[in-house]
């Protein structure tokens, strides 16, 4: 019983029926200026339906009355594009103002004559209804109230459903609409995906130094090793800070430029880092740096802040050889340090994947392995092209 009645509790319910109601509000004033030809509104109205701005306004309107609160309702709200979004808005008005005379009868007669059935069983004698006009006055009549109101309950959520099935068919994206949309989500998703790497790199390699940091200062016991090394983890964990506010500052705002991103020009931050976290850093930088696009630079310095954080946190204050090197249109990374027991990125870390993933992106390839008794890191970045991205 609980489940037949719920649709009355329901606020969809009531603004459906609203909707379901708006389109008879022409015929009503016009049956006062030409009762005899009612049927001249709807040569009027359904051509409409070729203004492609119409299909908005009747878009905005469907998502507000028959579907609120709906994230994704399907139903469009742009104007129309094509001749076939035209027709089918011409067909929705056509549609919509049938199923507006059944609501407007429905809504009129069921109610009276619910009402007449109990006048009749009250000894009355009710006019203006065929059905009951005739009829012998008898409390039997009392049984017959329920039913139009039964009836109409029905119809009212009935039509309600049927206008939005109606809507979400004639009024849904077109092909275009529903391809812009899921190019829109993709870039969201990856969009998302970046940020999500962009925070992994950067926290994840501060915390990583803070670690060594610690752990080396406590093994020491030297007070001036300690302070140096306080100093490192104060200076990285600074940076950490200004990267998650650049990236929190996306968020909040996504046509935010990207130049605040860090470069490889900022190479030589990363390299300290890694030698006051007791690393021997042995790097190698050739050819013009300044020269490497912006998004390749980016990126090239996220692989090299990940390709070092995964040393560190594997290999431990390990001699690290890091080579930079830009010719040939290809900007060169390689990043090599001895093997240990516990290889870098053979945990549940996501580190090594988003460095193939970065380099794929950008058209490029990524090695990462054992090589000759070392865990290497070699990638390849093209020149060429990236200025667009």
């Amino acid at each position: 019983m609980t489940t037949v009645l719920r649709p009355l509790l329901r606020g969809t319910t009531y603004t459906r029926l609203l909707h379901l109601w708006i389109p008879a509000l022409p015929f009503s004033v016009w049956m006062f200026v030409l009762p005899t030809a009612p049927w001249v509104p709807a040569l009027v109205l359904v051509p409409l339906g070729l203004v492609p701005a119409v299909r908005r306004g009747e878009g905005v309107q469907a998502r507000l009355l028959l579907t609120p609160g709906e994230r994704e309702p399907g139903i469009s709200e742009e104007p129309s594009a094509t001749w076939r979004d035209r027709l089918r808005t011409a067909l929705w008005l056509a549609v919509r103002v049938a199923l507006a005379g059944v609501t407007t009868v429905a809504t009129v007669w069921l109610p009276l004559l619910a009402y007449s059935a109990g006048e009749v069983a009250a000894g009355g004698t009710p006019e203006g209804v065929p059905v009951l006009e005739d009829a012998r006055p008898h409390w039997a009549h009392a049984l017959l109230v329920p039913l139009p109101l039964i009836v109409l309950y029905a119809v009212v959520v009935g039509l309600g459903g049927l206008v939005t099935a109606v809507a979400r068919r004639l009024l849904g994206p077109s092909p275009a609409e529903r391809l812009a949309a899921l190019e829109a989500r993709t870039e969201q998703l990856l969009e998302r995906t970046r940020i999500a790497r962009e925070l992994h790199d950067s926290i994840g390699h501060a915390l990583t130094v803070a670690v060594v940091q610690a752990g080396a200062a406590r093994a020491a016991g030297d007070p001036g090793f300690t302070d140096r090394a306080l100093e490192a983890v104060e200076e990285t964990g600074r940076a950490a800070l200004e990267d998650l506010e650049r990236v929190l500052g996306i968020l909040r705002e996504p046509e935010r430029p990207l130049s605040g991103r860090p470069t490889l020009a900022d190479a030589g931050r990363l390299l300290e880092s890694a030698r006051a976290s007791g690393a021997k850093v042995d790097a190698e930088v050739s050819g013009p740096l300044d020269t490497v696009p912006g998004p390749v630079s980016r990126e090239g310095h996220r692989i090299l802040q990940e390709s070092l954080t995964n040393a560190l946190r594997h290999a431990g204050t390990v001699p690290v050889r890091v080579r930079i090197r830009v010719a040939g249109g290809t900007l060169l990374l390689e990043i090599r340090n001895p093997l240990v027991r516990d290889v870098p990125g053979g945990g549940p870390g996501s580190g090594l994947r988003g460095v193939r993933e970065r380099a794929a992106l950008l058209g490029g390839r990524a090695r990462t392995g054992p090589d000759g008794g070392d865990w290497a890191v070699r990638v390849e970045l093209p020149l060429n092209g990236a200025e667009s991205r």
